[in-house]
């Protein structure tokens, strides 16, 4: 069934087209995912369809009854929710179902005499809230929360106390909540860490409902969707398959496209060399063939020549004198703040070539190892040391090294006061800055745009070891695989955070993940791949296989590193193998709890339906007990998992 249509959608601003007769429609299952450079339109078209722009032409068609949930890229909320908490910022996504909670409260005490009209609307009224999901929101919207890395204590902050991040996973939690029979995402990915990433994809593609999702995440897009729609020069067009299969039947078309224009043009070229000959023996017979064969050529439907894909950025970076062999060695690094622990005792030594990708939760620590190894921060234990002749190029997610008040020609020039301006504006051009665009002030940029007047300036430094901050952020698909490249061909040394699962698949040959979990000792991770261009895959099935064998043999935590002596390998064995006995015992006390409330939550279900389905007030008592139950078991299975 469809579920929403788009028919020759068109916006311009005065004379400059935005988008021009954008038509696709989707089925209630569809899963969507729109790409395009920074700037075609994406965004704009989710307004649209929202009727916060009013189209020029064309017509937005959403099928009755049909609610809609909408995550844009700042996440924003108003002043009221400031200050509420996380859980009942959730909780409001759903003011029906709060309404009719409190209505029942009012309406309990009445029942015991109550009059006709009391029970008939408490019955009503408790149908209503249980067939609309009353007895389950709160637990699920705790549990999408605890599934987007928000844990207890998180849950009770106030919204006015979260991150720009943490902002942006509330609001993404929200809409997920709500379950809109459309779901409009914006860069859903973005402030994400790869565990999250995973959970995502796994609740979108089992979404029963439509989809349509903007972002630049190569890897998310080929797991969560089933359409893409493709947004160039101010036209879309609609292929079947996620990113990669799209890619390739855009490709095809374009080269049938081209091909057909250029098979026209010699056509034409000589249909009008016939014309001319004709013309030139100026007989009358020649006159009516060439005029005969004017009017043919007259009336051909003329194809337009297929325009170029968007100018992709172009960059590479410049390796100065070659270091040393061993570019950078960390020793018992540990760092901590008060009251928190962020990693302690990371040991690892990069040699010169290798391509280092460090992964890991939100929150561990990932950036303030890169601030570590740049001297911006101290650690509060190990040290970390630079080989011989290394000379380090830097780029921050955050992109904090730009003058706000400078235009992009002087953020540029300023940094390299040497070039001439030519040199300068070429530059910037590589990056999509020409024109007027050279002459923007840095404070009015996008993020996309500021990720690239950085890299701009990276790219003119001279160094041998790159550090890089999440450098795909922002970016576009063009943009990152343009990175990706002159990344590959970089011959120094890089050392990158990155959440791209893409680009960790296709640079990385080594990984550090930090905290990488109970199936590994210690706060670090070190694996290095075997397979060029499948880093991340093999370090997945590495990690899979290393913790099913855990699980099969019962152990939670095993110290891997070798001893200094017989005795403190036993000692540490024996301390190994009590807190896995300890560890076993819970959990399996734990499982035990959750089958006893697994069965009362179903005794509780059957007599609500049963024999408390006239008897208000022990339906009420049903009620509370199942809410506990149901929190409960929230617990265990966050502890379980």
């Amino acid at each position: 069934m469809l579920a929403i249509s788009i028919n020759n959608l068109s916006l311009s601003y005065g004379t400059v087209p935005i988008l021009e007769k954008v038509t696709f429609s989707l089925e209630e299952n569809d899963k969507l995912g729109i790409i395009g450079v920074n700037g075609c339109g994406k965004s704009t078209l989710f307004r649209l369809i929202l009727g916060e722009e009013t189209p020029t032409e064309g017509e937005v068609y959403l099928s009755k009854g049909k609610t809609v949930g909408v995550l844009t890229q700042d996440g924003a909320f108003d002043a009221g929710e400031e200050t509420q908490t996380v859980l009942s910022r959730m909780y409001s996504a759903f003011p029906h179902l709060l309404a009719a909670e409190a209505r029942l409260s009012e309406l309990e005490p009445m029942l015991k005499d109550g009059t006709a009209e009391v029970i008939r609307e408490y019955t009503d009224l408790h149908e209503r809230y249980v067939s609309e999901g009353g007895l389950e929101f709160r637990s699920r919207c705790a549990s999408i929360l605890q599934r987007l890395g928000f844990d207890r204590l998180a849950m009770e902050q106030s919204v006015a106390t979260l991150s720009g991040g943490q902002r942006t996973r509330l609001a993404l939690a929200v809409q997920l909540s709500r379950e809109p029979d459309v779901l409009m995402l914006d860069e859903p990915t973005n402030h994400l860490d790869i565990a999250t990433l995973a959970w995502l994809e796994s609740f979108l593609v089992s979404y029963p409902k439509c989809v349509m999702v903007i972002s630049h995440d190569r890897y998310f897009l080929d797991r969560v969707t089933n359409k893409t729609l493709a947004i160039e020069h101010h036209r879309a067009k609609l292929y079947n398959g996620g990113y990669t299969k799209s890619m390739e039947q855009r490709r095809i078309d374009r080269e049938i496209a081209e091909r057909h224009w250029k098979n026209q043009q010699k056509e034409i070229a000589r249909q009008e060399a016939y014309i001319a000959q004709q013309r030139a023996w100026n007989r009358e017979r020649n006159i009516i063939a060439a005029e005969s064969r004017q009017k043919l050529l007259d009336k051909m439907e003329k194809l337009e020549r297929p325009q170029d894909a968007p100018r992709a950025i172009r960059m590479k970076f410049s390796e100065s004198l070659t270091s040393g062999n061993d570019v950078l060695e960390a020793r018992g690094l540990s760092m901590a703040y008060p009251g928190r622990q962020l990693f302690s005792d990371l040991s690892f030594l990069v040699k010169r070539g290798e391509r280092v990708l460090i992964i890991g939760p939100n929150g561990c620590g990932k950036s303030t190892l890169i601030k570590i190894i740049l001297g911006r921060l101290a650690p509060t234990g190990g040290v970390i040391e630079t080989g011989y002749n290394v000379e380090i190029g830097y780029y921050d997610q955050e992109n904090q090294n730009l003058t706000a008040e400078n235009s992009v020609l002087e953020e540029l020039w300023s940094t390299y006061p040497t070039m001439n301006e030519t040199d300068v504006r070429n530059t910037l051009a590589m990056f999509r800055f020409t024109g007027e665009s050279v002459f923007k002030t840095v404070s009015v940029l996008s993020g996309g745009e500021r990720a690239r007047l950085t890299l701009a300036k990276l790219i003119l430094s001279r160094m041998n070891l790159l550090v890089l901050d999440e450098p795909t952020n922002h970016l576009d698909i063009d943009s990152r695989e343009a990175l990706e490249s002159a990344l590959e061909q970089f011959e120094g040394t890089i050392v990158t955070v990155s959440h791209d699962r893409y680009l960790i698949d296709k640079l990385a040959t080594r990984i550090l993940e930090i905290k990488p979990g109970e199936a590994f000792s210690g706060d670090l991770l070190d694996f290095h791949v075997d397979r060029a261009g499948r880093a991340y895959t093999e370090f997945g099935e590495y990690k899979a296989a290393r913790i099913a064998e855990r699980t099969a043999s019962g152990e939670a935590s095993v110290a891997s590193a070798p001893l200094s002596s017989g005795k403190e390998q036993y000692l540490k064995n024996k301390q190994a193998a009590a807190e896995a006995r300890k560890k076993n015992a819970r959990m399996e006390r734990l499982r035990k709890e959750c089958a006893e409330l697994e069965r009362e939550l179903e005794r509780l279900e059957e007599e609500l339906f049963g024999s408390a389905a006239a008897d208000y007030v022990r339906a009420a008592e049903i009620d509370r007990r199942k809410n506990e139950v149901e929190e409960r078991l929230l617990e265990i299975y966050g502890e379980l998992e």
